[in-house]
């Protein structure tokens, strides 16, 4: 909203400078400061209301005798509510809101958080103890799918390059001349992405910081390669889908760095605050629509490989438990707990070091998703 105010300031006044609120680069930095000072000033005013509302986390049974885990109960959850905060107002103030790129990502993202509230709300406050049943959450992920999915494939026209040519065209990595065409998968592909990722990074958010700091980072470097997807010249010179007005996007990555930052402040060890599904689904479910959105889909299992890891951790998990019991009689387990992050603690490592490392691992695969934009 911003955007289009200084936009007819500058036309009928033509101040000196305000010609700088129509870069990307510039509003996406102003974006980024302005999610995070919003971190700093709504944060403890949350937190301090969820505590006033007795909305805490409950104890994990099967971590009570691992590390300080029995001392996380009753912290506040619902936390993600500062980073939705955080992200939202500062995207709609500084971006092209009439841009359908930010009006998609605006969408996806509010709408998984409505979903994660509504789970957090029955788990924590009505004390359901597994919150929205399982299927209904994936219902609210479908939908939200479907309706991404949908306005790419058949309102193509609404984006700002008419990208009907374009629609169902994903880039591969480190392939130069060749980019793979979904057809007519291309709605359920959607809708599996979609869904996954906003599992992903549910499942990721069990140690402090863990999730919102790897947010962060993917979210860095996302920024980065929807700026070049929506300039026609580094487009060009990269050989990458050009998708004009996509940078537009660089304002809501930007904003997203802010708030993760801005909630790690408060959510890195000991946690004063665990975001929830209201925020995990939520970011989840923007960090596949960006990447849905400038046609990155296969760079998701490099660049959210730790989200991957995590995922594949459980799946394995429960898969070699079912087949052993029905092989032996008896369930076994191949981690000595899942997600993986869990499997660590449960060997004797601080939760800290073991945060510490997965960013660690976050940035070396974000290194290599920039290269692959050159080694091709």
């Amino acid at each position: 909203m911003l955007y289009f105010l200084l936009q007819w300031i500058n036309k009928q006044y033509a101040f000196p400078g305000f010609g700088l609120f129509s870069y990307v680069s510039f509003r996406a930095a102003l974006a980024a400061i302005f999610a995070l000072g919003m971190s700093f000033l709504f944060g403890p005013k949350i937190i301090a209301l969820l505590k006033t509302k007795q909305i805490g986390e409950q104890a994990k049974k099967e971590l009570s005798n691992v590390g300080q885990h029995n001392l996380k109960a009753g912290t506040p959850t619902m936390g993600g509510l500062i980073v939705l905060t955080a992200l939202l107002i500062p995207t709609i103030l500084w971006a092209n809101i009439e841009n359908m790129y930010i009006i998609l990502i605006v969408v996806v993202t509010a709408f998984l958080g409505g979903v994660g509230f509504l789970d957090d709300y029955l788990k924590v406050i009505k004390k359901l103890p597994k919150g929205l049943i399982g299927r209904y959450k994936v219902v609210g992920q479908i939908f939200i799918g479907l309706v991404l999915s949908c306005t790419i494939y058949f309102l193509p026209y609404l984006f700002p390059d008419n990208i009907e040519a374009i629609k169902t065209v994903t880039t591969v990595p480190f392939s130069k001349n060749f980019n793979f065409d979904w057809g007519i998968f291309y709605i359920p592909v959607v809708i599996f992405i979609l869904t996954a990722t906003s599992n992903a990074v549910n499942l990721t958010d069990g140690l402090d910081g863990l999730s919102i700091g790897t947010v962060g980072i993917v979210a860095l470097t996302i920024a980065v390669i929807c700026y070049v997807s929506g300039n026609s010249v580094f487009a060009s010179y990269l050989n990458i889908i050009h998708l004009r007005g996509a940078d537009e996007l660089t304002i809501f990555c930007a904003a997203l760095v802010g708030a993760s930052l801005g909630f790690l402040w408060f959510n890195s060890y000991p946690a004063q605050v665990f975001m929830g599904d209201t925020g995990s689904l939520a970011l989840g479910g923007a960090i596949g629509g960006l990447c849905i959105l400038v046609r990155k889909e296969f760079l998701l299992p490099i660049l959210g490989g730790v989200f991957f890891a995590e995922t594949l951790s459980v799946i394995i998990q429960v898969g070699y438990f079912k087949y052993t019991k029905k092989k032996y009689g008896e369930g076994r387990r191949l981690f000595k707990m899942s997600p993986i992050h869990h499997h660590f603690e449960k060997s004797g490592l601080h939760e800290s070091k073991i945060v510490l490392r997965f960013y660690i691992v976050a940035i070396i695969l974000a290194i290599i998703t920039m290269t692959t934009f050159k080694v091709r």
